[in-house]
């Protein structure tokens, strides 16, 4: 069997931050981003970021990350310049791809700027392709799928690389399910807004297009 791979390089971030929502005036407290070719990680990028704001006691506890930490680390600004800069054009994936990109878009306005691409969601990916785990959340696929655990959960690199290798998963049960043996972002993204019951007309409809017919 040929192996699964996505055509192009993508860009697999996660967000730590202090709280649900940037127009409640929450911020990032650290991201991380790892590029994914060919189903492997080729590059990393990780950094703490201090957007001048407290980090409430719950939050602290779930992801270590403390005021002490954030008041060390570089402004939020030259971070999130510096990310998007080694993202680039590539597409972007995240686990929970709603919180992440409301993070990622809130945090790129500050410094003007605004994303070029579009998120695949390894969630809602992992929910039409796993409709039988327990659970959807990172840690319990990545224990259903019995992957590897990258570090410490609510830490972001360990986060990031664990949803990169959940989206290796996920691409080939595509592959090995559907015969699909070059995954496009493109198609993930149809995939993920496709409902669950029509997801073999959502791929039959796909390679139509691809085939010009």
């Amino acid at each position: 069997m040929p192996e699964e791979r996505t055509v192009e390089i993508v860009a697999v971030i996660d967000f730590e931050t202090t709280g649900l929502s940037p127009a409640q005036g929450d911020r990032a407290t650290e991201i991380a981003a790892v590029l994914l070719e060919n189903g492997k990680v080729v590059d990393r990028y990780q950094s703490l970021m201090n957007a001048g704001v407290r980090i409430p006691s719950y939050i602290e506890t779930l992801t270590g990350i403390s005021d002490a930490m954030i008041r060390k680390a570089p402004k939020a600004a030259a971070v999130m310049q510096e990310v998007s800069d080694f993202v680039g054009d590539y597409p972007l994936v995240a686990h929970n791809a709603s919180f992440d990109s409301k993070f990622w878009d809130a945090e790129l306005a500050h410094i003007d700027r605004v994303r070029p691409q579009q998120f695949a969601c390894s969630l809602l990916l992992s929910r039409r392709l796993f409709p039988q785990a327990p659970s959807h959340r990172l840690g319990a696929l990545v224990e259903y799928a019995n992957l590897p655990v990258a570090g410490r959960a609510h830490r972001a690199l360990a986060d990031a690389e664990m949803a990169a290798s959940l989206f290796v998963k996920l691409i080939g049960e595509l592959g090995q399910r559907y015969e699909v043996h070059e995954v496009s972002h493109a198609l993930l993204c149809k995939i993920q807004r496709a409902p669950k019951h029509q997801l073999n007309q959502c791929i039959q409809r796909h390679r139509q297009e691809e085939s010009g017919h």
